[in-house]
């Protein structure tokens, strides 16, 4: 039986506030549960011992927006506080346009999301609410992603057994990842979102098919990179990557047409 496909999807720092108190237990629980403990007892301690401006860096935040992470992050320190299911949790462009609300709870298993307070989480596992970058650095850890790196590449391998990444990561949480070293044992497929001049593009419109682009494949597999479009976007093999192109004036046809061949 082939294992299933795997996609790496990024959080985001859209997020829906509340929960439930009920309890559940997340894929990678008992993996991570010390790891995740060291990370809200260095967060917590750190942010006591910052000054606002401090704060504000570590939380990406500021005013109201703050003041909401800052009790999040308090609570976190009491094992009983409201949890959502990741794929209800996150409320960016990303998750907006992946629709998981309509795909089937198997699927959404399927999603694994690079976390800097919990490291790897499916979009079934239930998290709290919380603001905290990949590539902030919290004392004693230094930053989330040189943290979890380690820990995440091992738990994710033996998750993964002979399932297939599809890689939607952007650098930030990709370094919390040892791509040389999953990749040895696992095969990794690559995507980037290009601008039509060969460089990365986010914004708006770059999550939006990034999003839309994780439910085609989840739902048809791998084989819906090859000949993914959508709203001008579409795929192209380059250097054993998938790049999805923008619809970008300077995307010419011609351009396209080169890289293929390149």
């Amino acid at each position: 039986m082939r294992a299933p496909l795997l996609v790496l999807l990024p959080p985001s720092e859209a997020k829906t506030p509340g929960g439930t108190m009920r309890a559940g237990v997340g894929t990678f629980d008992e993996a991570l549960e010390d790891d995740r403990r060291q990370v809200i007892v260095a967060l917590i301690r750190t942010l006591n011992e910052s000054t606002t401006r401090r704060q504000e860096l570590l939380l990406n935040a500021r005013g109201p927006l703050l003041e909401r992470a800052l009790e999040a992050t308090r609570r976190l320190a009491d094992d009983r506080v409201p949890r959502l299911a990741a794929w209800q949790r996150y409320s960016g462009v990303v998750w907006s346009h992946l629709g998981p609300s309509s795909l089937a709870p198997t699927l959404r298993r399927r999603i694994l999301i690079p976390s800097s307070l919990y490291g790897v989480t499916t979009a079934e596992d239930r998290i709290a609410d919380f603001r905290l970058k990949m590539n902030v650095g919290v004392a004693p850890l230094g930053t989330m992603a040189t943290y979890w790196r380690p820990r995440v590449t091992s738990v994710l391998a033996a998750h993964a057994k002979r399932s297939t990444f599809v890689n939607l990561l952007p650098l930030e949480h990709e370094a919390a990842i040892d791509m040389d070293e999953l990749t040895r044992t696992r095969r990794v497929v690559r995507v980037q979102f290009i601008d039509g001049v060969g460089g990365t593009t986010v914004g708006h419109d770059a999550k939006a098919v990034k999003g839309i682009l994780a439910r085609t494949v989840l739902i048809e597999g791998l084989g819906a990179l090859s000949n993914f479009e959508w709203q001008g976007w579409r795929s192209v093999s380059v250097d054993h990557e998938i790049q999805i192109v923008s619809p970008e004036q300077r995307a010419s046809e011609g351009w396209v047409t080169k890289r293929k061949k390149a």
